[in-house]
């Protein structure tokens, strides 16, 4: 177990690395504004998680999963592990509980910063 944390744990420094080189590097091309960097990141980490998921299968490579899916994915994007899910219940035939999945992590998690922001906008005030 200690060592499988301390895959997660270097994966996650790799991955959180590269979150902001590219993030960086696409501010640099298209300039302030829309969040493109932010966005680039969780479709290429999305990508990566798909292509991932299907050689770690196909080529019995799944003890790499908390290096490569946990660490450097989940320290590049969250959104590459969310969208999995949602996947994986889509591909189950879950298609309702997709949804919901779906609908509620976003809904949830934009009105969970807001209620962020306004609690630390009380505290700070």
């Amino acid at each position: 177990m200690f060592m499988t944390t301390l895959q997660v744990a270097l994966g996650g420094a790799i991955g959180a690395a590269l979150r902001f080189l590219v993030g960086l590097g696409v501010l640099r091309l298209t300039g302030p504004g829309f969040p493109m960097g932010v966005m680039a990141v969780n479709i290429l980490g999305s990508f990566i998680m798909g292509l991932f998921v299907v050689f770690a299968a196909k080529t019995s490579n799944t003890y790499l999963s908390p290096f490569v899916m946990t660490g450097i994915l989940g320290g590049f994007t969250t959104f590459s592990a969310f969208s999995l899910e949602a996947y994986t219940l889509f591909e189950r035939g879950q298609t309702g509980q997709a949804a919901i999945y779906v609908g509620a992590s976003v809904v949830l998690s934009i009105g969970a910063l807001i209620a962020g922001v306004i609690t630390a906008r009380g505290i700070y005030a």
